[in-house]
């Protein structure tokens, strides 16, 4: 595991270590307790799955809880849903969490023997669309900023080099909306907290990221922080949300942007989204706390802690 994702990881890391220690604790538990028995975690309902397993071994590394027990029934699992014909995105998550677990454990989930890397990169890079960006699905035609995000990471982690970098840049430059934000695909309307941090993380991957040229990336972002104190996805939802606030936070600090939010009243929204009994829910009006959330909550306030 290297490059961006190990960077991130890492820098949350040493930013979850100054929380308090009941509280990593607290959410510690949380999340081992959602383990299932095939060692996979789940969303709220349904069988384990990549995606949550991913965000649970995530948040677990973060709290410096990712122990052996639970690594070890974790990578059973994702070599079994290696033999499975998964999603696009469950096969980017899977390999997220493989990376996770060596860099915690040191246990290789996903040995260099057989085809898989091969296969791997072929699938991504079946993606590519004409204009530069990556598709959901190899039938796609259009080029989305999120996937196009989750496809350089994960060709990163698995050592294969994007095969041409201007082209990926070119489509990020078409996704970029006069406001400053990024579009999710290009017929979209309105820019979004996620797809400009998507697009930012990509650029960054790719060391194409010219903080000084992303000025009015930072005025979007930073118009988008509500009187809740978070983030919200974009100007037509008036509520704040944790990923929104993870994400846009972070793209703010990667571009040294943070002058004009209110630090303080993102800690109090963090902060109001985390559960008693452990876990975060990801907007006031669900008070249902779930994996994929935790893991923004944890890492927001991670590296709210760095700041």
């Amino acid at each position: 595991m290297a490059g961006y994702l190990e960077e991130l990881t890492l820098r949350l890391a040493v930013g979850a270590s100054q929380l308090p220690a009941a509280n990593r604790e607290r959410h510690a538990h949380w999340i081992r307790a959602k383990q299932h028995a095939s060692g996979g975690f789940a969303g709220r309902e349904g069988d384990a799955d990549p995606y949550y397993t991913a965000f649970a071994l995530r948040s677990l590394f973060l709290l410096g809880e990712l122990d052996e027990g639970t690594a070890t029934a974790s990578s059973s699992f994702l070599r079994d849903r290696m033999q499975k014909r998964d999603s696009v995105v469950d096969l980017i998550s899977l390999i997220f969490a493989a990376a996770i677990i060596e860099l915690a454990t040191g246990q290789v989930v996903l040995a260099d023997e057989g085809p898989w890397r091969q296969n791997v990169a072929a699938l991504l890079n079946s993606l590519q669309t004409d204009g530069g960006g990556f598709a959901k699905t190899p039938e796609g035609r259009a080029g989305s900023t999120y996937q196009t995000f989750l496809s350089v990471l994960c060709l990163e982690l698995i050592d294969v080099p994007v095969k041409d970098h201007l082209s990926v840049q070119q489509f990020l430059d078409g996704q970029r909306h006069p406001d400053g934000g990024y579009l999710e695909i290009r017929v979209a309307k309105r820019a979004g907290v996620n797809p400009t941090a998507a697009a930012i993380g990509t650029l960054k991957t790719l060391q194409s990221l010219d903080a000084s040229e992303q000025q009015d990336t930072i005025a979007f972002l930073s118009q988008m922080q509500s009187d809740e104190g978070g983030l919200s996805a974009n100007t037509r939802i008036p509520f704040a949300d944790l990923l929104s606030t993870f994400t846009g936070l972070l793209t703010l600090v990667d571009l040294d942007g943070l002058d004009e939010l209110d630090i303080p009243a993102i800690q109090r929204y963090a902060s109001s989204m985390e559960q008693a009994g452990g876990g975060f829910h990801g907007i006031f009006m669900d008070q249902t706390a779930d994996v994929e959330y935790t893991f923004y909550g944890l890492a927001t306030q991670a590296l709210l802690s760095t700041l």
